[in-house]
C-alpha cells in the first residue's frame, strides 16, 4: 500500500459528507454562530477536502464578528480556536488554498491569514501527532481503513496506544477514542462514520469506554440517506456524546437530506420536551458497559428485556450454535461430489445456501475434500494417493492461502477443521443474510458450507426449536442486537443468535412441545408464532410488538 500521505482518497478511506450534513452536525454540537466560538477550541482529525473545516470557519468568523470583543489581535483571538490535522498533502495544499481565499474575503490580511492557517493545520498522522491542549468540541467524518489496509508496523504502534483497537476494528474507532480522551469536561464530539461497531463484536471496548466516562447525547441512523458526497456502501450514523455523567439519548431515524428538514430536526432534537410527531424519541442506558446498543423502540426493548430476564439463552438450554467450513479456495476444494477424484472416506457431501433456498433442502450434489482425521489431525497423504495427487495438481493456488503460508507443513488444511460427525447429526441450518429468519431443517446427511450457521441440542427437539426460531422471537432478538444492512437485511450470525432466549426443553409444558413440533411441520409462519408467543407467554400487546396479531390461542 501506498504512503497514506501520498494516496488517493479510495487508499486513505476518505469518504465526503455533504455540506447540509456537515451543518447539521455543527448545529447538533452547538458549535454555532450565537456563541463565542472564538473561546472554544475545536479539532478536526482528518479534514480531507475541507468538508467540515471550511463551514466551521466560516462560521468562526462571522461569531467573531459579532461577538469579538475589539477584534484587534486575530491571531491571538482566533489561533487556538482551531486544530485540524491531516494526512494526505496534496489534500492539505487544496484545502489551504481555499482557506487562504476564504480569510480575504473575510478581510484578514495576507500576512495574519498565512499566520492563522499554518498554525491551524497540523500536517500528520492525527493518531500519533502531538496535540497542544484539550479541545471543547471535535467534530468530522474519519477514515474508513481496515486493519489489513494498515502496514503491521504502524498497526503496532496504534495498538500500543489505543486500548479500542480490537478484534477487527476499523481505524475510525482509534479515531473516535482519541477525540473523545482529548476533550475538557463536558467538551463535546460530533461524528458520522459507520455504525457497525454500535452493536459488533470490535466496538466492546469503545463501547465501555462511553458508558463509563460519557454521555450518548444524540444518534442520528442516517443509513440509506445521500449523506456523502458520492455514492459509497456504507452504514453511516451521526453520534454526538459528551464528556460528561450518563443521561437520556435522544434518537432520530434517516431524515431527508435538505436543509429545511434537518433545521427542525435539530430543533426538536434540542427541544425542553420532545415535539409530537417530530420522529425523535427518547431512552436511557443505551449505553451500558459493553453491550450492544439497543436503539429500537421502547416496547421492543422492554419485550427483550422482559424475555431475557425469564429465560436462558440459547446455548444454556442445550443448544450448540456453530458455522460450516471456510476452505479458503473452494474451487479446488468444493466440487460436484461424484466429480471429486479423492477417495470416498476423504469426502462429505455439502449443503450450501441454495440447497435450502425453498425452506426444505434440495442437494444440488456438491461435496468438500475432508484432510482431517476424527481426532483433528490432518490426515497422512501417502495412505491417500488420490487425495494427494488431486491435491498436488493445485498446490500452487492451495499454497497461496494464509493458513497455509503460516503453517507451510499443514498447507492442504481447510482453514476450518472439518468434524466428520456433524454431518450425521440433525440440525438446523440458517443463512447469514436475511430479511426475515430463514430456519431449514437437515434431518443429517450434510455438511454445512461457512455461508450457513448451524445449530445442534441433545436437549431439545429441533423440529419444535426450528418452529420458535421461525418466529418473529428469533428475528426480534436478532434485529435488536444486529447491525442492519442495506434494504432492511438482517445478520443471522453466531454472535446474535446465541443472544436468544429460550425455555429449557424439560421445562416446555407436553402441549407446548406438541403445539411447536405440528406448527414447524405445516411450516406456516402465523402458526409458528402462535405456538412460540404462548411458549413465552406474551401478551396481546406484546405480540403486536413483534408483529403478531395479539390474538390469544384459545385452550380446549
Amino acid at each position: 500500500m501506498k504512503d497514506f500521505a501520498q494516496a488517493n482518497a479510495e487508499e486513505r478511506g476518505a469518504i465526503f459528507t455533504r455540506h447540509e450534513v456537515v451543518e447539521f452536525i455543527l448545529d447538533l454540537v452547538g458549535y454555532t454562530v450565537d456563541h463565542a466560538l472564538h473561546n472554544y477550541r475545536l479539532i478536526e482529525p482528518a479534514f480531507g477536502e475541507g468538508d467540515f473545516l471550511l463551514p466551521i470557519i466560516k462560521r468562526l468568523l462571522a461569531s467573531y464578528r459579532s461577538n469579538g470583543a475589539e477584534c484587534c489581535d486575530i491571531i491571538k483571538d482566533l489561533g487556538d480556536a482551531i486544530r485540524a490535522v491531516e494526512i494526505n498533502r496534496e489534500s492539505i495544499s487544496r484545502t489551504r488554498a481555499q482557506l487562504l481565499d476564504l480569510l480575504s474575503d473575510n478581510g484578514v490580511s495576507q500576512n495574519d491569514a498565512r499566520l492563522l492557517v499554518d498554525t491551524w493545520i497540523i500536517e500528520g498522522d492525527f493518531l500519533l501527532s502531538e496535540l497542544p491542549f484539550t479541545f471543547t468540541h471535535a467534530v468530522g467524518n474519519p477514515p474508513y481503513i481496515r486493519q489489513e489496509q494498515i502496514p503491521e508496523m504502524l498497526l503496532t504502534e496504534y495498538r500500543k496506544r489505543y486500548l479500542t483497537i480490537y478484534d477487527r476494528a476499523d481505524l475510525y474507532i482509534p479515531f473516535m477514542e482519541r477525540c473523545l480522551t482529548s476533550l475538557d469536561q463536558n467538551g463535546i464530539l460530533g461524528f458520522i462514520c459507520a455504525d457497525r461497531w454500535m452493536k459488533n463484536k470490535y466496538g466492546g471496548p469503545l463501547r465501555a469506554m462511553i458508558a463509563r466516562d460519557y454521555h450518548l447525547v444524540f444518534y442520528v441512523d442516517m443509513m440509506d440517506t445521500p449523506a456523502f458526497t458520492s455514492e459509497v456502501i456504507a452504514y453511516p450514523a451521526i453520534t454526538v456524546i459528551k464528556r460528561a455523567k450518563s443521561g437520556l439519548t435522544r434518537i432520530a431515524h434517516r431524515p431527508r437530506i435538505c436543509s429545511d428538514t434537518l433545521s427542525s430536526l435539530v430543533q426538536a432534537m434540542k427541544a425542553e420536551k420532545i415535539p409530537e410527531g417530530s420522529g425523535v424519541t427518547e431512552m436511557a442506558e443505551v449505553a451500558k458497559h459493553r453491550e450492544p446498543w439497543i436503539l429500537q423502540s421502547f416496547d421492543q426493548l422492554a419485550l427483550v428485556r422482559r424475555i431475557e430476564a425469564e429465560f436462558p439463552s440459547l446455548e444454556e438450554s442445550g443448544c450448540k450454535v456453530g458455522i460450516g467450513v471456510a476452505t479458503g479456495a473452494d474451487k479446488i476444494f468444493v466440487k460436484p461430489f461424484e466429480n471429486l477424484d479423492v477417495e470416498f472416506e476423504r469426502k462429505l457431501p455439502l449443503v450450501k445456501t441454495k440447497d435450502i433456498r425453498s425452506g426444505i433442502v434440495k442437494w444440488q450434489g456438491l461435496g468438500v475434500i475432508n484432510p482431517f482425521n476424527d481426532d483433528g489431525s490432518l490426515v497422512d497423504l501417502l495412505k491417500y494417493p488420490r487425495l494427494a495427487n488431486y491435491l498436488a495438481l493445485h498446490a500452487d493456488t492451495i499454497k497461496k492461502r494464509n493458513c497455509a503460508k503460516k503453517n507451510p507443513k499443514c498447507w492442504y488444511r481447510t482453514i476450518d477443521r472439518i468434524y466428520p460427525a456433524l454431518r450425521h447429526r440433525p440440525k438446523l441450518l440458517i443463512p447469514d443474510i436475511k430479511g426475515d429468519a430463514h430456519i431449514v431443517y437437515e434431518a443429517g446427511q450434510l455438511y454445512p458450507h461457512h455461508n450457513l450457521y448451524f445449530i445442534t441440542s441433545d436437549d431439545w427437539n429441533l423440529k419444535a426449536l426450528q418452529a420458535v426460531l421461525q418466529s418473529g422471537i428469533a428475528k426480534l432478538f436478532v434485529s435488536v442486537y444486529s447491525t442492519k444492512m442495506r434494504g432492511g437485511y438482517l445478520r443471522f450470525q453466531a454472535q446474535y443468535l446465541r443472544r436468544i432466549r429460550l425455555p429449557q426443553w424439560k421445562n416446555v409444558p407436553v402441549e407446548a412441545k406438541k403445539a411447536l413440533i405440528a406448527a414447524a411441520n405445516l411450516g406456516d409462519m402465523e402458526t409458528c408464532n402462535n405456538a412460540a408467543f404462548d411458549l413465552y407467554g406474551l401478551t396481546p400487546s406484546e405480540r403486536i410488538v413483534i408483529g403478531g396479531s395479539g390474538k390469544l390461542e384459545k385452550k380446549v
